[in-house]
Formats: structure tokens, C-alpha cells, sequence
């Protein structure tokens, strides 16, 4: 028996494969981060500009304008509250708020 392989349907398939597996991880991350991110940073945010502290992020004048200043400003809020993060921590809430308001 003889197999073949058609390769207009089978690069796109293992493509696509790759793409599902490879943003399982991420998906996780993101959920990861949300978590921190409702347990450590929104009652403060919430206390500086009110309701759930999500206008923070989506003003007009935000203070973040790139991935890395988003990345020094959520180091530099785990260090002040002193929550003991590891990097993986602070990766997660960098992609769940870049995926959910900055969109670098």
C-alpha cells in the first residue's frame, strides 16, 4: 500500500496544527494573568481613577505607549506592593493587558 501525501492540504493542515498547539500556552498565560491582575492590581487601580480601574489603560493620555514601558510599569507596581512575583508572573499580566487594552 502506497501512501501519498497531498501537499496542498497538508501544509496547511500541519501549519494550522502548529498554531493550535503553539497558543495553548498563551491562552494559559493570559487566563494566569487576568487572575493576578484581578487579585493584585484592581482595587488599586479602582481607588486612582474609579470603577473597575480599566480606564487606567484605555485614556486618552495613558502614560504606556510601547510593550517595553508595559513591561517596566507592571515590574515596578509588583515591586512597590511587594507580591513576591516571578518573571512568568509578570509575563502573564503583560500579555493578558497588552491582549485586552494595549495592543502593541
Amino acid at each position: 500500500m502506497k501512501i501519498t501525501i497531498n501537499k496542498t492540504t497538508a501544509i496547511p493542515a500541519l501549519c494550522a496544527a502548529m498554531v493550535w498547539l503553539l497558543s495553548a500556552p498563551v491562552a494559559a498565560d493570559v487566563k494566569r494573568g487576568e487572575n493576578l491582575h484581578a487579585n493584585n492590581c484592581v482595587s488599586c487601580h479602582a481607588s486612582m481613577v474609579g470603577g473597575d480601574g480599566s480606564s487606567l489603560y484605555t485614556r486618552t493620555d495613558r502614560k504606556i505607549t510601547s510593550r517595553s514601558q508595559l513591561i517596566s510599569q507592571v515590574n515596578r507596581c509588583e515591586t512597590t506592593l511587594g507580591l513576591g512575583w516571578f518573571e512568568e508572573d509578570v509575563k502573564a499580566v503583560v500579555e493578558f493587558l497588552d491582549r485586552n487594552y494595549y495592543r502593541f
